[in-house]
């Protein structure tokens, strides 16, 4: 006997509520409270004082994690397989940067659609260089895209001036949102892409504050599959740690295709570009610049330029030969001796 009609109403209505609780669960599921560490991106679901893998102390930050939508994926097109021996007979020439100690360092120059990452100190004129850099392709022929996200284009515009960057291919987009860059990069098709910095830069589809483990690592795969997917040589700005080593996680170093280092001290003028990873290339080779107001000179003669307070030959110092890469360097060593009244003389070295 089929039950009452005032029933089935009844039961009907009674289970309406129980979508919202649903809901409620799913909403829930998608948003994920994760503690991880800043320094090598280990994640815990809970506050730890010291990592248990890197040893650091007060290094974890909560996070939230948003799972990509499916709406996103979706709209990428799949990619077709090809032959290897097709691939082989069509090498992309090199591009040059202009610089040729920047040249030197990367193997020859850019190779299209890589992605380069540029590490150094605050003040040790990372921005400076990659300026330089991208005036120099903008005056050879390609359009070059500045994504300033530490200063304002007038502040990029003053340094612009001072090292005589002025090229009319040269453009500059103040923003930080990855997606944002993603849409005009797919607009305006420049060839070359600068990022300063990726610490600053961020991903809205993702939880967490920029320059946080799991931001950096989303910004740098969203910028790689742009080089990769439109062919755009993509150069990256990265800060390093109080240790030397990049800001962020470890993985950074491997998804990149070049890892260089600025090094030097801002009380001299010398600084050193050297490559710690190259897949297109050797990575012993070493870039020396100077800094001057017009900029960051390459110099031609290294030898010549640390040797350049050596008169004459004094007690207690010789030169000695180094081999940097392909390039042979004349160092001075100096050897001081002074009178010790103790029962062991120190011996130290610097």
């Amino acid at each position: 006997m089929p039950p009452p009609a005032g029933r089935v109403v009844a039961v009907a209505v009674g289970r309406a509520p129980a979508a919202p609780r649903a809901s409620k669960r799913v909403a829930a599921a998608k948003a994920k409270s994760v503690w991880r560490c800043q320094n090598c991106g280990t994640s815990a679901p809970r506050w730890v004082g010291r990592c248990n893998d890197c040893g650091e102390f007060g290094t974890y930050v909560e996070e939230i994690e948003t799972p990509l939508s499916g709406r996103a994926g979706a709209s990428r097109p799949h990619a077709a397989a090809v032959r290897l021996a097709d691939i082989g007979a069509d090498v992309p020439a090199r591009i040059p940067g202009g610089i040729p100690e920047f040249d030197r360092v990367l193997g020859g120059g850019l190779v299209p659609a890589s992605l380069v990452l540029l590490g150094g100190e605050p003040g040790i004129g990372k921005s400076t260089l990659l300026l330089q850099a991208a005036n120099a392709l903008a005056e050879g022929g390609d359009s070059v895209l500045y994504v300033c996200g530490e200063e304002s284009p007038h502040q990029v515009g003053l340094r612009a001036q001072r090292i005589g960057a002025a090229s009319d291919r040269l453009t500059l987009l103040p923003e930080v949102d990855v997606a944002a860059v993603e849409e005009v990069v797919r607009t305006d098709k420049p060839g070359v892409l600068v990022i300063d910095s990726i610490q600053t830069a961020y991903d809205p589809e993702l939880g967490g504050a920029p320059g946080s483990v799991g931001q950096v690592r989303a910004c740098t795969a969203r910028l790689m599959r742009i080089a990769k997917d439109l062919g755009v040589t993509t150069l990256i700005v990265g800060h390093v740690t109080k240790d030397g080593a990049i800001a962020g996680p470890r993985v950074l170093e491997h998804m990149v295709d070049a890892v260089l280092y600025f090094e030097g001290d801002r009380d001299h003028a010398f600084r050193i570009v050297r490559a710690v990873k190259n897949r297109f290339g050797s990575s012993s080779e070493v870039g020396i610049f100077e800094m001057t107001e017009q900029g960051l000179l390459g110099v031609a003669s290294p030898s010549g330029a640390l040797l350049s307070e050596r008169v004459e030959p004094v007690p207690g110092s010789a030169v000695m030969v180094a081999m940097e890469g392909s390039r042979p360097l004349l160092v001075e060593i100096q050897a001081l001796v002074t009178p010790s009244y103790l029962p062991a003389p120190r011996r130290l070295a610097t």
